[in-house]
């Protein structure tokens, strides 16, 4: 889960709907080492009794599924950024430039990609010493009960 990491960037973005209106709605960003939240922006009314609702509203988009965030452009006072899923969905988003969200969800989306590459690189090295040490072994026991 997403929310249990320490915020990097928290803030307002727009989002736009998938609806066929396309309306620009506000959300509450908070920016982690391992991707974004979209919550809400109004804080929610007392729940309704039953099973709570609240934590269905928050939307994650973890780095792990993420390719890429381009920028559209730059209109007025807002920048207009999209990100691209792996699995090909775009979301688009746009906030005040100054604010330099679509940079930063950047900068995190290619530090995670870094650190999860150092760690398949570590893990395959860990594996080939393991087989080395294996073979190693089973070489010795093999020439010493001959």
């Amino acid at each position: 889960m997403l929310e249990s990491c320490k915020a990097v960037k928290e803030g307002v973005l727009e989002k736009r709907s998938d609806g066929l209106l396309q309306l620009w709605k506000k959300k509450r960003c908070i920016l982690t080492e391992e991707g974004l939240l979209l919550v809400p922006p109004k804080p929610p009314l007392p729940p309704p009794p039953g099973p709570p609702a609240a934590a269905a509203k928050i939307k994650e988009l973890h780095f792990s599924n993420m390719k890429t965030v381009d920028c559209v452009e730059r209109k007025g006072k807002y920048v207009y950024f999209t990100v691209v899923m792996a699995e090909g969905k775009e979301i688009d988003f746009r906030g005040p430039q100054e604010q330099g969200w679509n940079a930063e969800i950047t900068l995190q989306l290619v530090q995670y990609k870094n650190r999860q590459a150092i760690l398949a690189v570590k893990s395959t090295r860990q594996k080939q010493q393991h087989l080395v040490q294996q073979h190693g072994h089973r070489h010795r026991s093999a020439s010493n009960s001959a």
